[in-house]
């Protein structure tokens, strides 16, 4: 009888044979992974980069339905035009007109409104002549939208709330995940002097020494 020969393979018959070194070079693999993965540098906020372009235009006394005929479906058809443009969305309403163009993504924001910005001045021939300004043409920057929104309220008067939400920015602003943190509205205090000025002008006093009075708060 003929004697089979049975082939195999080194790397492999050599791996079974020392299970136990391939299980540790495992771990120790498996450990380095972990290790260099913690150490890889990670954003917490990268920016998102869409490219977006805002067209508004402002055209006081005009109906909806004249916005749309006068300004936004001129500027529509020139954009149209526009290579690399994903979407495009309008909203006429009364005296204004805002064109949203989304571009495809990998194309630069400066040269997405660039494009905008040439269609635009080719659409101006077909806008009405009694514009007071032209259409702004803007990029969305979506870094500077807020992440989060907070309504403060009570029934407590203007200054002591302002007050509290004044307390609540400064605790937020520590927060070391917190880039920023705005505070919109609220009442801001301010003194309003009524004086005689033929009384001034008998004791002469001027306006500056008013001002100094008040800003070293002697008076």
């Amino acid at each position: 009888m003929e004697e089979k020969h049975i082939k195999s393979f080194g790397p492999t018959n050599w791996a079974i044979n020392n299970s136990t070194a391939i299980y540790i070079f495992t771990v120790l693999i498996t450990i380095a992974g972990a290790i260099i993965f913690q150490r890889i540098p990670k954003e917490k906020f990268p920016d998102i980069v869409i490219p977006t372009v805002f067209v508004s235009t402002i055209y006081p006394g005009a109906s909806p339905e004249d916005i749309e005929n006068l300004i936004t479906k001129p500027l529509e058809k020139q954009i149209k035009s526009i290579t690399g443009i994903k979407k495009i969305t309008s909203n006429s309403i009364q005296d204004f007109s805002l064109v949203v163009v989304e571009f495809n993504t990998g194309i630069d924001v400066d040269v997405a409104k660039q494009k905008v910005s040439n269609a635009v001045d080719k659409a101006k021939t077909d806008l009405p002549s009694d514009l007071d300004s032209d259409p702004d043409v803007q990029e969305v920057n979506f870094s500077e939208f807020p992440i989060m929104n907070i309504n403060v309220a009570g029934d407590y008067p203007l200054d002591q709330l302002k007050g509290y939400t004044e307390d609540l920015q400064d605790a937020i602003e520590q927060l070391p995940e917190i880039t920023r943190c705005d505070l919109i509205g609220g009442l801001t205090k301010e003194v309003q002097i009524n004086v005689d000025l033929y009384r001034m002008q008998a004791l002469g006093i001027a306006f500056s020494d008013i001002q100094r009075n008040v800003a070293s708060e002697k008076c």
